[in-house]
Parts: structure tokens; C-alpha cells; sequence
């Protein structure tokens, strides 16, 4: 294999981990979303199921409320339907995501630009060789 088929091959290689990086910064864009939206938004929660008249909740983020575990022991059914662990959860998943999308990305990134100062480097050399051989000397 020559080494532009090389470089082209490895540039290509190169493209793919950043995508790859980009997918699995937009997955921990996704996860942070959900835990925002379980942490800001209201919601309700049934008191029993099918109910028709469901309590409405403010969002866990602004309440002062008890948790889970002693929501529903005291009547509180919002703190037994959407509490802290869960929110947490996602929040924990999405650190080594993010960790390895931006790990990717960043790769990816610098192996293309390194690829390509190394094409530059060697145009400029045979730059220098031709206007070398050109001078009478």
C-alpha cells in the first residue's frame, strides 16, 4: 500500500472515532436532558391506579418534601413517584459516556489534523527540494 492510500485510510479511520465521539456526546446530551427534566419539570402522580383526579406535583428540584421512602407511609404520593435516586441514576450514566464520547472525539479530531500537517510538511518538503534543485549551485 502507498502511503497516500495509507493516509487516506487512516484519515478515514480517524472520521469514524469522531462520529462515534459525537454519538455518545449526544447520548450524555440525552441523558442529561431526561435527568433535567425529571429534576425541573411537574408532573402527577397517581393516588391509586386509573385514578382520574391524579395529584399534581411540583418538581422534585424545588420541593422540600420527604423521599420515597417515607412519602407514601405519610400520604405523600409526588415523593413516592419520582425521587432522587433515579435522577441520580441517569446522572451517573452519563458520566462515562460523556468520558468516552469526548475521549473519542478528541482522538479522532487530533489524528485527522496530525494527518494532515503531516501532508502539509511533506508538500512543503518537495517544495523545498524542487526550488533547491532548481538554483544553480
Amino acid at each position: 500500500m502507498r502511503s497516500r492510500d495509507y493516509d487516506l485510510d487512516f484519515r478515514d479511520s480517524s472520521a469514524r472515532i469522531r462520529t462515534w465521539g459525537i454519538v455518545l456526546l449526544g447520548v450524555a446530551g440525552l441523558l442529561w436532558t431526561w435527568c433535567a427534566v425529571l429534576l425541573l419539570t411537574p408532573y402527577e402522580a397517581d393516588r391509586e391506579p386509573g385514578d382520574r383526579y391524579p395529584e399534581k406535583c411540583e418538581a422534585r428540584l424545588f420541593t422540600d418534601r420527604g423521599t420515597a421512602n417515607e412519602g407514601v407511609f405519610r400520604g405523600d404520593y409526588c415523593a413516592d413517584e419520582r425521587d432522587w435516586p433515579e435522577a441520580l441514576l441517569v446522572l451517573g450514566l452519563s458520566v462515562p459516556v460523556s468520558a468516552a464520547g469526548a475521549a473519542l472525539l478528541t482522538t479522532g479530531v487530533v489524528s485527522r489534523r496530525m494527518s494532515a500537517h503531516a501532508e502539509a510538511m511533506r508538500e512543503l518538503d518537495k517544495i523545498a527540494e524542487q526550488r533547491a534543485a532548481a538554483q544553480p549551485g
